[in-house]
C-alpha cells in the first residue's frame, strides 16, 4: 500500500477587533482600508435597515476607490435559506465581485448570518465585516464567527465557523428599535449573566427602569461587557467542541419553539422562555437551589420578556425537535444548566421524562402572563 502523507500544520490569525461607541460608525471606512485594499465593496442589508442605515453606510464607504454596491433582502427569518443564498451569490456573479472583495453585514441576526454565510462559500471564502443594528446582534451573533441558515428540519443547520474581519458597533442604531426587538437583546445579556457574571446579573436587577429606558450609558457598559464574556469563550473554543456550549444556555428549547411556532417567538423570546425551562430543570434536578431558580425567571418577567409555552404547542413535537437539535448526538440533546448564577455545565443525562414534565408544566394560555 502507497501512502501519501499531506502535511498541513499551521496557525491562521483570525484575531479581529470589536468597535463599540457612539458614532463609532464613522470608523468604518478606516476599519475597512486598514484590512487591505479591495475591488469591490457589497454591503448586504434588508428592506428595514435599508430605509434607515443603508444611505448613511454608503456615505462612509464613498471615498473608498472600490465598486460600491448594496444588495437588499427581506426582513425576517425567512430570508435565512438556500434560496436566498443563491440569489445573493448569483448577484455576486453578475457584479463581477471576485476574490479580492468584502462584504459588509448591515442589519440584525438574520442579515449577520447570511450575509456571513455568503462570505465564506462565495469563491471558497471572502472577507467579511460585520456592522450589526439590533442590540441582539451587537452582543451575539455578530461576534464568534457562527454563520447559518436554516432549513424546514430546524435553525441554523446549515452554517460555518467563519471569522468576520471586523465588528463595527453603533450605539445610535438603538435609538430606532422597536421595544420588542430591544427586549429581544435583553435576553441574550441576561443569559451572560447567568452563566458567565453574577455581578452583571445583579446590575440587570437593580438597573431594570434605566436600562428599559434605554440609558446609553449603561446600553454601552452591557454591550461591552457582554462581548467581553462572548469573546473570552470564543478564545478558548472557537469550535463549540467545549467550553462554547454553555452560550446555548436557553438555546436548546429555544430553537424548537421558534421553529415549532413558525418564528411567531422572536429568538430573544424563545431563548427567554427556554432559559427558564433550564432553571427549572436545574431545580428539579437538584443542582439549582429554588432562590436562584426564581431569580432567572423573575429577571425575565421584568424586562417583559415571555416565560412560559403556549399550551397550543405540543409537547411531542417540541422534543421531537429538541432531540434534532445540531448540537445533540445521536438523539441525545445537550442541556446547560446551571449550578449556581454564573455556574453553569453541560450535560447529555436529563431524563427526557423530566424535559417533558417542564415543557408541560409551564404551559398556559399566555406566555407573556
Amino acid at each position: 500500500m502507497d501512502c501519501i502523507h499531506v502535511s498541513l500544520k499551521k496557525h491562521i490569525d483570525d484575531s479581529y477587533r470589536i468597535l463599540i461607541g457612539k458614532g463609532i460608525l464613522q470608523q468604518l471606512s478606516g476599519e475597512i482600508e486598514g484590512l487591505g485594499s479591495f475591488n469591490s465593496q457589497i454591503i448586504i442589508t434588508d428592506s428595514n435597515v435599508n430605509s434607515l442605515y443603508g444611505q448613511r453606510v454608503l456615505d462612509e464607504l464613498e471615498s473608498s476607490d472600490a465598486n460600491l454596491h448594496l444588495l437588499e433582502i427581506p426582513p425576517g427569518e425567512a430570508s435565512k435559506s438556500l434560496n436566498t443564498v443563491i440569489r445573493l451569490a448569483k448577484q455576486l456573479v453578475s457584479l463581477h465581485v471576485d476574490r479580492k472583495s468584502i462584504i459588509i453585514a448591515l442589519g440584525g441576526g438574520v442579515v449577520g448570518d447570511l450575509a456571513g454565510f455568503v462570505a465564506s462559500i462565495y469563491m471558497r471564502g471572502i472577507p467579511y465585516v460585520q456592522v450589526p443594528t439590533t442590540l441582539l446582534s451587537q452582543v451575539d451573533s455578530s461576534v464568534g464567527g457562527k454563520t447559518g441558515i436554516n432549513l424546514e428540519e430546524g435553525k441554523n443547520l446549515l452554517g460555518s465557523f467563519y471569522q468576520p474581519k471586523a465588528v463595527i458597533i453603533e450605539l445610535t442604531f438603538l435609538r430606532t428599535l422597536s421595544e420588542r426587538d430591544f427586549q429581544n437583546g435583553l435576553a441574550e445579556i441576561i443569559k451572560y449573566g447567568i452563566i458567565s457574571d453574577e455581578e452583571l446579573f445583579s446590575l440587570l436587577e437593580k438597573e431594570s427602569e434605566a436600562i428599559k429606558n434605554r440609558d446609553l450609558g449603561l446600553i454601552e457598559f452591557l454591550v461591552e461587557r457582554s462581548c467581553e464574556i462572548k469573546s473570552e469563550v470564543v478564545k478558548k473554543d472557537e469550535k463549540e467542541l467545549g467550553l462554547r456550549r454553555i452560550l446555548n444556555f436557553g438555546h436548546t428549547l429555544g430553537h424548537a419553539l421558534e421553529s415549532i411556532s413558525d418564528f411567531r417567538f422572536s429568538h430573544g423570546e424563545a431563548i427567554s422562555i427556554g432559559m427558564v425551562a433550564a432553571a427549572k430543570i436545574s431545580s428539579k434536578l437538584g443542582y439549582l437551589d429554588d432562590v436562584s431558580c426564581n431569580r432567572i425567571e423573575m429577571a425575565i418577567k421584568r424586562y417583559g420578556l415571555p416565560h412560559c409555552i403556549p399550551a397550543d404547542l405540543d409537547t411531542e413535537r417540541i422534543f421531537t425537535l429538541i432531540k434534532n437539535d445540531k448540537k445533540a448526538l445521536k438523539g441525545r440533546p445537550n442541556f446547560v444548566l446551571v449550578r449556581d448564577i454564573g455556574n453553569p455545565f453541560v450535560t447529555d443525562e436529563v431524563p427526557g421524562k423530566i424535559v417533558e414534565e417542564t415543557i408541560n408544566g409551564m404551559k398556559v394560555a399566555s406566555p407573556f402572563g
